[in-house]
């Protein structure tokens, strides 16, 4: 399926079963404007409903992942507008950058080209798994601005990089590396940015080979529960694996257990086990 041209603020290319997603406003750094998070949410949620698309990258065109919300459209243009109105432009951003993107039925990789600023924190963690380049610049900079984080940014970095350093770069706006970004936990890697989509293929590749349908019960699972309590956890999960086994139609856990216990033909943490093609 092509999408080229559907959408003003974003490009869309799928691939060899993988969805890549450019935020397409590189005279802006990719800033986020009301334009930008309305288009954003039929990105994901016509993805979420394309076959083809198993695997889904987000990056951002030029040298810029995002800078953050749109300081000019977001912010000084709404404030002036009814409280209706802001309203609507306010859930527009939460939307596709948590409430969808958190809890996406397919894997996600944020793929971080460049500039990362302010609300651009939300998706980043919202995405599963974050590659990014070593040149890569972040940075929570609303404070210079005379503006708090806003969205779920706060809570985006609590969840991830821990309390001490969230604080000093909320409370100093000071900027900081790819690498650094990978040593604090924010990524997953930082790698040189002339290897970066080799490194975004490659793990694409690699959750290509995976079952989908336990993929996603698996990461899903994961982040409901940081939310509950070890017994509501013992509830969740193993109703989860239930319904995974009910809705597997490769037959996923009876495929596995026959590979290792009966042919011995795989070994446990070394390699996956073999799919079953389905017509």
């Amino acid at each position: 399926m092509t999408y080229e041209n559907k959408w003003e603020t974003v490009e869309v290319k799928v691939e060899n079963g993988i969805a890549w997603i450019t935020l397409n406003r590189p005279e802006k750094r990719n800033a986020m404007s009301p334009t930008l998070n309305r288009e954003m949410i039929d990105v994901l949620e016509t993805l979420e409903l394309d076959d083809e698309a198993q695997v889904l990258v987000l990056t951002g065109a030029g040298d810029s992942w995002t800078a953050g919300m749109d300081l000019k459209e977001y912010f000084r243009e709404i404030d002036a507008k009814s409280d209706y109105i802001q309203e609507r432009i306010r859930r527009d951003s939460c939307r596709w950058q948590w409430q969808l993107l958190r809890m996406y039925s397919k894997p996600t990789i944020a793929m971080v080209n460049g500039w990362c600023f302010g609300g651009g924190f939300s998706p980043l963690v919202a995405c599963d798994l974050a590659i990014c380049a070593d040149e890569a610049t972040f940075g929570l900079s609303e404070v210079n601005w005379g503006i708090p984080p806003g969205n779920l940014v706060s809570k985006a970095m609590a969840d991830t990089v821990g309390h001490r350093a969230s604080l000093y770069y909320i409370m100093t706006g000071k900027p900081f590396s790819g690498q650094e970004a990978e040593k604090m936990g924010l990524v997953n890697k930082s790698v040189p940015l002339h290897q970066l989509k080799a490194e975004v293929t490659e793990l694409c590749h690699v959750l290509l080979e995976k079952n989908p349908i336990v993929l996603r019960y698996a990461k899903n699972g994961f982040k409901r529960c940081r939310e509950l309590t070890w017994d509501q956890n013992e509830d969740y999960l193993y109703a989860k694996i239930d319904q995974c086994s009910h809705r597997d139609t490769e037959g996923g856990r009876a495929e596995g257990l026959k590979q290792f216990l009966d042919e011995k033909s795989i070994k446990p943490g070394l390699q996956s086990y073999k799919r079953k093609k389905t017509a």
